[in-house]
């Protein structure tokens, strides 16, 4: 489908929701886009074309799909708050290749959306942002790119390296590649945030998956939850807590993987957790 018509300028926030009654609500973490360039800056990380499908995450008042649309084939732009419905229909009404729902991305499996490769768009509050890229990542059909507006903070602690590893890190680097691309100021949403916003991109396409090599998945997340489960404690201490093993086991384990018993999990890289997912595996048979 071709788009024949450029991305409109996007309209006041402000005078949309007065016309449609409606107040932001911040239990959802609600912050519209506003600048054309930061909308701009964001199609540009998912490096979209003609060809592709896109998925977009809590499109708001439907600013940044207006700019994914006149790009991409298909955009289907789901959407939490019922509220908003009536906004997208009248700012989003003459896009042929928007495809508006109204449900929790959470409650949908992207199987039934996509039957081939695509890509995701979301501009999306901090308490819900570990819960969707795990959501989408794991799914039998995951996305092959994901273009994510999150808090600076949660795009820093995603690409995190070894001495600051959290779990979002290593669930989101086991499966992809994160780089920050982009850095927005508070003013280009409204309501304005205490905080300003980053653009992170994550290549899940299968070049930009590493072959780790091990099979049981569910068991390397078991480990990893039970490592960081206790961040204060060392590691051999969280990981006896965490799995209710025999300390003497947790400890051969480690020594197998070549890990120091007394190291914490926010020290060990991809590869370690690895190791030890494999020395681990005799174990579990």
């Amino acid at each position: 489908m071709t788009v024949t018509h450029p991305p409109a300028t996007i309209m006041d926030p402000r005078t949309l929701l007065r016309q449609f009654d409606i107040r932001p609500k911040k239990s959802l973490g609600q912050n519209f886009l506003i600048n054309d360039a930061a909308a701009e800056r964001i199609v540009a990380a998912a490096d979209l074309s003609p060809q592709d499908a896109v998925l977009e995450v809590g499109p708001g008042l439907g600013a940044l799909t207006q700019h994914l649309a006149a790009i991409a084939r298909r955009i289907v732009a789901i959407e939490l708050d019922q509220r908003l419905m009536p906004i997208l229909q009248h700012t989003l009404g003459t896009y042929a290749n928007v495809e508006l729902l109204h449900g929790d991305i959470l409650e949908l499996d992207p199987v039934t959306l996509f039957s081939a490769p695509y890509k995701v768009v979301a501009n999306i509050p901090y308490y819900i942002t570990s819960a969707i890229l795990r959501h989408l990542i794991e799914a039998a059909v995951h996305p092959s790119l994901m273009v994510l507006t999150v808090q600076e903070e949660v795009a820093r602690r995603i690409v995190a390296t070894p001495g600051d590893m959290s779990l979002l890190a290593l669930g989101v680097q086991f499966y992809g590649r994160p780089r920050i691309v982009a850095h927005l100021k508070a003013g280009a949403f409204y309501p304005r945030p205490k905080v300003s916003s980053a653009v992170i991109q994550i290549d899940l396409s299968p070049d930009a998956q590493p072959a780790w090599g091990i099979d049981d998945t569910e068991l390397f997340f078991k480990l990893a939850r039970a490592g960081f489960s206790q961040r204060r404690k060392q590691l051999h201490n969280a990981l006896a807590s965490g799995l209710a093993r025999p300390g003497a086991e947790i400890d051969a384990a480690l020594g197998q993987a070549g890990i120091d018993r007394r190291r914490r999990a926010e020290t060990l890289s991809l590869e370690e957790w690895v190791a030890l997912t494999r020395a681990f595996t005799p174990a579990t048979d």
